[in-house]
């Protein structure tokens, strides 16, 4: 399963996404999620802690000004993007 998520830490979406995502799974974070990477924070120990593989969306990284503040966070453009939807058959998208 592919997860998007575009929630705050300490959202009802946030917490659920977390939840709900299991080994082999991918979160990626985009929009308002890519403040829950945040290096030093309990939201970005709850991402650690996950089975899933977590990721980033560049884009909203850079439009957040956070590009030296997630640590070694996998960082994924849209052609990454793309091909994650594409190797993942079912999707869902956390608001």
């Amino acid at each position: 399963m592919l997860h998007t998520l575009n929630a705050t830490a300490g959202s009802d979406a946030f917490n659920d996404c977390l939840r709900s995502a299991a080994p082999g799974d991918a979160i990626v974070l985009l929009g308002d999620g890519v403040y829950s990477a945040l290096a030093g924070t309990a939201a970005r120990d709850a991402l650690d802690e996950n089975p899933a593989r977590v990721m980033a969306l560049d884009t909203d990284v850079q439009a957040a000004g956070l590009d030296q503040r997630l640590g070694d966070l996998e960082l994924v453009d849209m052609d990454g993007l793309v091909a994650l939807s594409e190797y993942y058959p079912r999707q869902l998208a956390w608001y």
